[in-house]
């Protein structure tokens, strides 16, 4: 009964796993409630290897009571979690399920807040990674939330409630992926990445493990980037990092986040696409500084940014306190911080993101860059105030006169103007000398 309760189950740990290298602990734990009896608690726990390196896996089991959380399911997830700990080894979650096991009352409230604290413990000092197919609701919802990766399947819809009772409270009709699949969560601000089966996971995991377990390579030499002198936005300058992958894609994507390599040094990247700060788009950028922080990675800030967001919105929103934040975790980075002004880097754009009084150890401008106080037409409604005459004219003199990155540079503040084609290479050499 065990062996067909978990056979669809172990055919998707087949899949994301190394062929024959799944062992799996605590096969035959059991426990009743007044409905039924649970084979295995409904959740396969063991250890694995996918590319070669070991992972700890957790794998929801559907087909026995939907997935649902109990407290024995609970403390055999928490047991994984230690051994992962105590190992020191990533840990990769297979969730699907609808929620938790009636009839269990308080007992499963204290076994979900158990595992959901020592996912918390775990944070910053082992990967964990969830992978989505299927639907994953209530407090396994939570669990994902926690790890460094989400990575949804076509067939993944992530809610905290079920999608059915938000629709109909919404008054409509929705399908689960509508309410909680990977392009719908675009506010949700996880570090989502979609895939396409159980293969395609385990190869986005193996990248990002290699980053953090082989931080370098053999640089190779590298050939200057004619492209970023016609053009250097934020999808033309991800052309200097190698591979990588992007977290949150679809929240907040003015701003990417990408797991990479420079020059072969494994760096965490933020590319900002003409970016005008809001509370959202900066826990963004937090959340993806603080994974930066946790796993020793190089923070690489390509700048392109004019300061919060001039509206009442942002006004009355958190984005104060975001701020505060995403200072406390820049200061706790002890690798390498480097900053590219691309467009760019305005009031607090330049404050928070470039300047070294913020603690970057290099900061460089592109030759076409602009650094100021203000953008170049409240700059010129400020500085020419009583002068008459056309005002785009006026703006363009604050420009010149203001904006030019020689100015700041002439203040010690540049490490040196970049002509575009050749940034890889000064950012290769900039993260050889600082990480030595």
């Amino acid at each position: 009964m065990l062996k067909k309760a978990g056979s669809e189950i172990r055919a998707r740990i087949a899949e994301l796993c190394d062929e024959d290298s799944f062992v799996e602990l605590s096969a035959f734990s059991y426990s009743k409630n007044e409905f039924d009896e649970a084979q295995g608690e409904g959740v396969v726990t063991g250890f694995a290897t996918i590319g070669g390196y070991p992972f700890y896996l957790v794998a929801q089991n559907f087909a026995v009571m939907k997935g649902g959380l109990s407290k024995a399911n609970c403390e055999k997830i928490a047991k994984a979690q230690s051994a992962a700990e105590k190992q020191n080894t990533p840990v990769v979650y297979l969730l699907h399920s609808a929620g938790v096991r009636v009839g269990e009352g308080t007992d499963v409230l204290e076994g979900i807040s158990e595992l959901l604290l020592k996912a918390t413990q775990l944070k910053g000092t082992v990967l964990q990674f969830a992978v989505l197919d299927g639907e994953v609701y209530g407090s396994s919802a939570v669990l994902a939330s926690l790890c460094d990766a989400v990575f949804f399947t076509e067939n993944a819809a992530l809610c905290p409630n079920s999608p059915f009772v938000l629709s109909a409270k919404a008054g409509k009709n929705l399908k689960p992926a509508e309410v909680g699949g990977y392009h719908a969560l675009t506010g949700a601000n996880l570090p989502s990445v979609a895939v396409r089966d159980m293969r395609d996971a385990a190869s986005k995991i193996l990248e990002i493990s290699d980053l953090v377990k082989i931080p370098l390579e053999d640089a190779e030499l590298n050939d200057p980037l004619p492209a970023l002198n016609e053009k250097a936005d934020a999808g033309s300058v991800r052309a200097v990092i190698e591979g990588g992958v992007e977290l949150g894609a679809e929240s907040c994507p003015e701003v990417k986040t990408v797991l990479g390599r420079i020059g072969g040094i494994a760096v965490a990247a933020v590319l900002f696409d003409r970016v005008r700060l809001t509370a959202e788009n900066l826990r963004k950028i937090k959340s993806f500084a603080e994974f930066a922080c946790c796993y020793e990675l190089p923070l690489v800030l390509f700048v392109d940014c004019t300061g919060v967001e001039p509206t009442l919105a942002a006004a009355n929103s958190p984005v104060l306190r975001e701020i505060a934040e995403y200072l406390n975790i820049l200061d706790a980075i002890d690798t390498a911080k480097i900053a590219v002004v691309t467009g760019q880097a305005i009031g607090l754009g330049y404050s928070l993101f470039a300047a070294k009084s913020a603690g970057f150890d290099y900061t460089f401008a592109l030759a076409n860059a602009e650094i100021a106080l203000f953008e170049a037409p409240a700059g010129a409604e400020i500085e020419f105030a009583g002068e008459t005459g056309d005002r785009e004219a006026l703006a363009k003199k604050y420009a010149e006169e203001n904006a030019d990155p020689f100015h700041a540079a002439k203040g010690g503040y540049l490490d040196d103007i970049i002509e575009p084609q050749f940034l890889k290479q000064y950012l290769v050499a900039a993260l050889q000398t600082v990480i030595g």
